[in-house]
Protein backbone atom coordinates (compact mmCIF):
# COMPACT_ATOMS: atom_id res chain seq x y z
CA UNK A 1 0.00 0.00 0.00
CA UNK A 2 1.46 3.33 -0.79
CA UNK A 3 1.42 5.85 1.76
CA UNK A 4 0.65 9.87 0.21
CA UNK A 5 3.70 11.93 -0.15
CA UNK A 6 3.48 15.38 1.25
CA UNK A 7 4.70 18.03 -0.72
CA UNK A 8 6.46 20.82 1.06
CA UNK A 9 6.79 22.88 -2.35
CA UNK A 10 3.56 22.54 -2.55
CA UNK A 11 3.34 23.96 1.08
CA UNK A 12 5.57 26.56 0.06
CA UNK A 13 3.69 27.90 -2.40
CA UNK A 14 0.61 27.68 -0.81
CA UNK A 15 1.48 30.16 1.68
CA UNK A 16 3.78 32.42 -0.37
CA UNK A 17 0.33 32.48 -2.94
CA UNK A 18 -1.88 33.69 0.85
CA UNK A 19 1.11 36.50 1.44
CA UNK A 20 0.81 37.51 -2.01
CA UNK A 21 -3.21 37.89 -1.65
CA UNK A 22 -3.12 39.50 1.79
CA UNK A 23 -0.76 41.91 0.54
CA UNK A 24 -2.46 42.32 -2.94
CA UNK A 25 -5.86 43.06 -0.73
CA UNK A 26 -4.02 45.60 1.71
CA UNK A 27 -3.22 47.75 -1.54
CA UNK A 28 -6.36 47.73 -3.43
CA UNK A 29 -8.07 48.37 0.15
CA UNK A 30 -5.43 50.34 2.32
CA UNK A 31 -7.74 52.96 3.57
CA UNK A 32 -9.75 51.05 5.45
CA UNK A 33 -6.40 49.25 6.82
CA UNK A 34 -5.20 52.51 7.66
CA UNK A 35 -8.89 53.39 9.31
CA UNK A 36 -7.93 50.38 11.56
CA UNK A 37 -4.69 50.93 12.28
CA UNK A 38 -4.82 52.77 15.81
CA UNK A 39 -7.42 50.25 17.27
CA UNK A 40 -5.19 47.28 16.12
CA UNK A 41 -2.04 49.42 17.88
CA UNK A 42 -4.02 49.91 20.87
CA UNK A 43 -4.68 46.62 21.72
CA UNK A 44 -1.62 45.22 20.77
CA UNK A 45 0.52 47.35 22.93
CA UNK A 46 -2.05 47.32 25.86
CA UNK A 47 -3.36 43.50 25.43
CA UNK A 48 -1.41 40.92 23.83
CA UNK A 49 2.42 42.96 24.58
CA UNK A 50 1.52 42.63 28.44
CA UNK A 51 0.78 39.17 28.08
CA UNK A 52 4.66 38.34 27.92
CA UNK A 53 5.10 39.30 31.61
CA UNK A 54 2.94 36.47 32.64
CA UNK A 55 5.54 34.22 32.87
CA UNK A 56 6.60 35.79 36.32
CA UNK A 57 3.47 33.62 36.95
CA UNK A 58 5.80 30.60 37.00
CA UNK A 59 9.22 32.29 37.97
CA UNK A 60 10.66 34.38 41.34
CA UNK A 61 10.54 38.11 40.08
CA UNK A 62 14.02 39.51 40.58
CA UNK A 63 14.44 43.28 39.16
CA UNK A 64 18.06 42.86 38.30
CA UNK A 65 17.35 40.16 36.46
CA UNK A 66 14.85 40.92 34.09
CA UNK A 67 11.63 39.24 32.86
CA UNK A 68 13.25 35.87 31.99
CA UNK A 69 16.49 35.98 34.63
CA UNK A 70 14.08 34.76 37.64
CA UNK A 71 13.96 31.69 38.99
CA UNK A 72 11.81 29.06 38.03
CA UNK A 73 9.07 27.99 40.74
CA UNK A 74 6.08 25.98 39.04
CA UNK A 75 2.46 26.46 40.54
CA UNK A 76 4.05 27.62 43.34
CA UNK A 77 2.37 31.14 43.55
CA UNK A 78 -1.09 29.35 42.38
CA UNK A 79 -1.17 26.94 45.40
CA UNK A 80 -0.10 29.71 47.87
CA UNK A 81 -3.14 31.52 46.84
CA UNK A 82 -5.26 28.76 46.80
CA UNK A 83 -4.22 27.71 50.15
CA UNK A 84 -4.22 31.87 51.92
CA UNK A 85 -7.36 32.47 54.04
CA UNK A 86 -8.41 35.68 51.39
CA UNK A 87 -8.58 33.00 48.83
CA UNK A 88 -12.69 32.04 49.31
CA UNK A 89 -13.28 35.69 50.68
CA UNK A 90 -12.32 37.40 47.25
CA UNK A 91 -13.90 34.92 45.19
CA UNK A 92 -16.92 35.49 47.19
CA UNK A 93 -16.72 39.01 47.08
CA UNK A 94 -15.78 39.41 43.46
CA UNK A 95 -18.72 37.31 42.28
CA UNK A 96 -21.29 38.46 44.30
CA UNK A 97 -20.81 42.05 43.32
CA UNK A 98 -20.38 41.15 39.81
CA UNK A 99 -22.96 39.10 39.44
CA UNK A 100 -25.01 41.59 41.29
CA UNK A 101 -23.99 44.10 38.69
CA UNK A 102 -25.00 41.86 36.45
CA UNK A 103 -28.57 40.71 37.50
CA UNK A 104 -29.52 44.65 38.50
CA UNK A 105 -27.59 46.13 35.59
CA UNK A 106 -28.23 44.16 32.71
CA UNK A 107 -31.96 44.64 31.77
CA UNK A 108 -32.54 48.13 33.09
CA UNK A 109 -30.69 49.33 29.73
CA UNK A 110 -32.96 47.47 27.72
CA UNK A 111 -36.07 48.79 29.10
CA UNK A 112 -34.76 52.47 29.11
CA UNK A 113 -34.24 51.92 25.20
CA UNK A 114 -37.88 50.23 24.83
CA UNK A 115 -38.95 53.25 26.71
CA UNK A 116 -37.02 55.46 24.45
CA UNK A 117 -38.36 54.04 20.83
CA UNK A 118 -41.87 54.79 22.92
CA UNK A 119 -41.44 57.96 22.74
CA UNK A 120 -42.63 59.87 19.76
CA UNK A 121 -42.18 63.32 20.26
CA UNK A 122 -38.46 64.15 19.45
CA UNK A 123 -37.54 66.94 21.55
CA UNK A 124 -38.99 65.06 24.77
CA UNK A 125 -36.90 61.81 23.52
CA UNK A 126 -33.50 64.00 23.27
CA UNK A 127 -33.90 65.61 26.41
CA UNK A 128 -34.50 62.34 28.11
CA UNK A 129 -31.56 60.81 26.69
CA UNK A 130 -29.30 63.62 27.49
CA UNK A 131 -30.52 63.30 31.09
CA UNK A 132 -29.75 59.56 31.28
CA UNK A 133 -26.76 59.81 29.24
CA UNK A 134 -24.43 62.59 31.15
CA UNK A 135 -23.75 60.61 34.15
CA UNK A 136 -21.63 58.35 32.26
CA UNK A 137 -19.27 61.32 31.41
CA UNK A 138 -18.62 61.79 35.21
CA UNK A 139 -15.14 61.03 36.66
CA UNK A 140 -15.06 57.92 39.13
CA UNK A 141 -13.91 60.21 41.63
CA UNK A 142 -16.32 62.54 41.63
CA UNK A 143 -19.43 59.80 42.14
CA UNK A 144 -17.62 58.45 44.84
CA UNK A 145 -17.10 61.82 46.12
CA UNK A 146 -20.64 63.13 45.39
CA UNK A 147 -21.76 59.57 47.55
CA UNK A 148 -19.50 59.66 50.34
CA UNK A 149 -20.76 63.32 51.11
CA UNK A 150 -24.69 62.70 49.97
CA UNK A 151 -24.41 59.63 52.15
CA UNK A 152 -22.54 60.28 55.14
CA UNK A 153 -24.54 60.36 58.32
CA UNK A 154 -23.95 63.86 59.91
CA UNK A 155 -23.92 66.55 56.69
CA UNK A 156 -25.24 63.56 54.07
CA UNK A 157 -28.81 64.74 52.61
CA UNK A 158 -29.84 61.08 53.24
CA UNK A 159 -28.77 61.12 57.16
CA UNK A 160 -30.84 64.58 57.05
CA UNK A 161 -33.93 63.30 55.46
CA UNK A 162 -33.47 60.40 58.34
CA UNK A 163 -33.16 62.86 61.12
CA UNK A 164 -36.17 64.92 60.03
CA UNK A 165 -38.53 61.88 60.03
CA UNK A 166 -37.04 60.78 63.63
CA UNK A 167 -34.40 58.01 62.42
CA UNK A 168 -31.13 58.08 63.31
CA UNK A 169 -28.79 58.20 60.26
CA UNK A 170 -26.70 55.80 59.59
CA UNK A 171 -23.70 55.48 58.39
CA UNK A 172 -24.15 53.52 55.02
CA UNK A 173 -20.34 53.27 53.60
CA UNK A 174 -19.16 51.59 56.97
CA UNK A 175 -22.28 49.21 56.89
CA UNK A 176 -20.92 45.79 55.47
CA UNK A 177 -24.90 45.32 54.40
CA UNK A 178 -25.11 48.48 52.50
CA UNK A 179 -21.74 48.76 50.36
CA UNK A 180 -22.88 46.31 47.37
CA UNK A 181 -26.18 47.76 46.75
CA UNK A 182 -24.71 51.24 46.96
CA UNK A 183 -21.98 50.14 44.84
CA UNK A 184 -24.50 48.48 42.14
CA UNK A 185 -27.17 51.03 42.37
CA UNK A 186 -24.55 53.53 41.50
CA UNK A 187 -23.19 51.87 38.50
CA UNK A 188 -26.63 51.60 37.08
CA UNK A 189 -27.57 55.07 37.67
CA UNK A 190 -24.18 56.06 36.07
CA UNK A 191 -23.66 53.54 32.58
CA UNK A 192 -27.67 52.12 32.39
CA UNK A 193 -28.56 55.20 29.61
CA UNK A 194 -24.98 54.96 27.76
CA UNK A 195 -25.45 51.08 27.91
CA UNK A 196 -29.13 51.43 26.31
CA UNK A 197 -27.41 53.33 23.16
CA UNK A 198 -26.47 49.62 21.27
CA UNK A 199 -30.52 48.82 22.13
CA UNK A 200 -31.52 51.83 20.96
CA UNK A 201 -29.66 51.48 17.60
CA UNK A 202 -31.17 47.93 17.17
CA UNK A 203 -34.56 49.05 17.85
CA UNK A 204 -33.75 51.64 15.00
CA UNK A 205 -33.40 48.98 12.23
CA UNK A 206 -36.62 47.52 12.47
CA UNK A 207 -38.98 48.09 9.65
CA UNK A 208 -41.84 50.86 10.22
CA UNK A 209 -44.22 48.52 8.11
CA UNK A 210 -43.95 46.08 10.98
CA UNK A 211 -45.84 49.01 13.88
CA UNK A 212 -48.39 49.72 11.12
CA UNK A 213 -49.38 46.06 10.28
CA UNK A 214 -49.61 45.85 14.01
CA UNK A 215 -51.86 48.54 14.37
CA UNK A 216 -54.10 47.68 11.82
CA UNK A 217 -54.27 44.40 13.60
CA UNK A 218 -55.08 46.49 16.97
CA UNK A 219 -52.35 45.89 19.02
CA UNK A 220 -51.06 47.90 21.65
CA UNK A 221 -48.23 49.94 22.70
CA UNK A 222 -47.40 47.15 24.87
CA UNK A 223 -48.14 44.03 22.57
CA UNK A 224 -46.06 46.11 19.82
CA UNK A 225 -43.43 45.83 22.31
CA UNK A 226 -43.53 42.08 23.24
CA UNK A 227 -44.35 40.83 19.95
CA UNK A 228 -41.95 43.42 18.03
CA UNK A 229 -38.93 44.83 19.75
CA UNK A 230 -38.01 42.21 22.35
CA UNK A 231 -37.48 39.44 20.08
CA UNK A 232 -35.79 42.00 17.94
CA UNK A 233 -33.43 42.79 20.45
CA UNK A 234 -32.90 39.25 21.45
CA UNK A 235 -29.72 38.31 19.53
CA UNK A 236 -27.98 42.01 21.14
CA UNK A 237 -29.07 40.73 24.24
CA UNK A 238 -27.78 37.38 23.77
CA UNK A 239 -24.02 38.57 22.63
CA UNK A 240 -23.61 41.63 25.49
CA UNK A 241 -24.85 38.73 27.91
CA UNK A 242 -21.77 36.23 26.74
CA UNK A 243 -19.53 39.75 27.08
CA UNK A 244 -20.54 40.20 30.29
CA UNK A 245 -20.34 36.60 31.67
CA UNK A 246 -16.92 36.49 30.29
CA UNK A 247 -16.05 39.29 32.86
CA UNK A 248 -17.98 37.90 36.04
CA UNK A 249 -14.83 37.75 38.11
CA UNK A 250 -13.74 41.15 37.27
CA UNK A 251 -14.77 44.14 39.22
CA UNK A 252 -14.50 47.73 38.64
CA UNK A 253 -11.21 48.62 40.44
CA UNK A 254 -11.22 52.32 40.80
CA UNK A 255 -14.95 52.74 41.99
CA UNK A 256 -13.91 49.47 44.47
CA UNK A 257 -11.04 50.70 45.92
CA UNK A 258 -12.54 54.20 46.34
CA UNK A 259 -15.36 53.47 48.48
CA UNK A 260 -13.17 50.72 50.27
CA UNK A 261 -12.80 51.85 54.38
CA UNK A 262 -11.85 49.67 57.60
CA UNK A 263 -15.19 49.17 58.20
CA UNK A 264 -16.62 47.70 54.56
CA UNK A 265 -13.41 45.78 54.08
CA UNK A 266 -14.65 42.54 54.86
CA UNK A 267 -17.12 42.61 51.79
CA UNK A 268 -15.08 45.30 49.75
CA UNK A 269 -11.78 43.43 49.43
CA UNK A 270 -12.21 42.41 45.88
CA UNK A 271 -9.49 40.22 43.36
CA UNK A 272 -8.33 43.82 41.51
CA UNK A 273 -7.96 45.44 45.26
CA UNK A 274 -6.42 43.11 46.06
CA UNK A 275 -3.43 42.18 43.29
CA UNK A 276 -2.89 46.14 43.87
CA UNK A 277 -1.84 45.80 47.67
CA UNK A 278 -0.14 42.84 46.92
CA UNK A 279 1.50 43.36 43.68
CA UNK A 280 2.53 47.18 43.89
CA UNK A 281 1.84 48.09 47.65
CA UNK A 282 3.50 44.62 49.01
CA UNK A 283 5.88 44.41 45.64
CA UNK A 284 4.95 40.81 45.83
CA UNK A 285 5.22 40.88 41.68
CA UNK A 286 5.44 37.10 41.10
CA UNK A 287 2.52 36.45 43.57
CA UNK A 288 0.42 39.54 41.96
CA UNK A 289 0.70 38.30 38.25
CA UNK A 290 -0.65 34.42 39.15
CA UNK A 291 -3.46 36.02 41.39
CA UNK A 292 -4.53 37.87 38.18
CA UNK A 293 -3.73 35.22 35.63
CA UNK A 294 -5.92 32.79 37.63
CA UNK A 295 -8.19 35.31 37.47
CA UNK A 296 -8.41 35.77 33.84
CA UNK A 297 -8.55 31.96 32.78
CA UNK A 298 -11.39 31.76 35.34
CA UNK A 299 -13.11 34.79 33.32
CA UNK A 300 -12.48 32.99 29.94
CA UNK A 301 -13.23 29.75 31.08
CA UNK A 302 -16.39 30.96 32.00
CA UNK A 303 -16.77 32.90 28.53
CA UNK A 304 -16.38 29.89 26.28
CA UNK A 305 -18.84 27.65 28.50
CA UNK A 306 -21.84 30.55 28.13
CA UNK A 307 -21.17 31.19 24.65
CA UNK A 308 -21.20 27.07 23.82
CA UNK A 309 -24.65 27.03 26.01
CA UNK A 310 -26.05 30.41 24.19
CA UNK A 311 -25.05 28.39 20.93
CA UNK A 312 -26.83 25.58 21.99
CA UNK A 313 -29.99 27.25 23.22
CA UNK A 314 -30.18 29.88 20.47
CA UNK A 315 -28.43 31.26 17.24
CA UNK A 316 -26.63 33.20 18.26
CA UNK A 317 -22.47 32.71 19.57
CA UNK A 318 -19.52 35.19 20.06
CA UNK A 319 -18.04 31.93 17.67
Amino acid sequence: MEHPTINTKDIVNSKTGLLERFIKHVKLYYQLYLLVLPAFTIVLLFNYLPMYGLQLSFKQFDPSRGLTGGEFVGLEYFQRFFNSHQFWNLIKNTFLLSFYSLIVGFPIPVLIALLFNQIRNTRAKSLMQTVVYIPHFISVIAIVGMLIVFLSPSIGIVGNLLSFVGIEPINFMGKTQYFRSIFVLSEVWQHAGWNSIIYIAALSGINPQLYEAAKVDGASRMQQMVKIDIPYLIPTMVILLILNAGSLLTVGFEKVFLMQNPMNLPVSEVIETYVYKIGILSNQISYSTAIGFFNTMINFLVLVIVNQVARKTSDNSLW
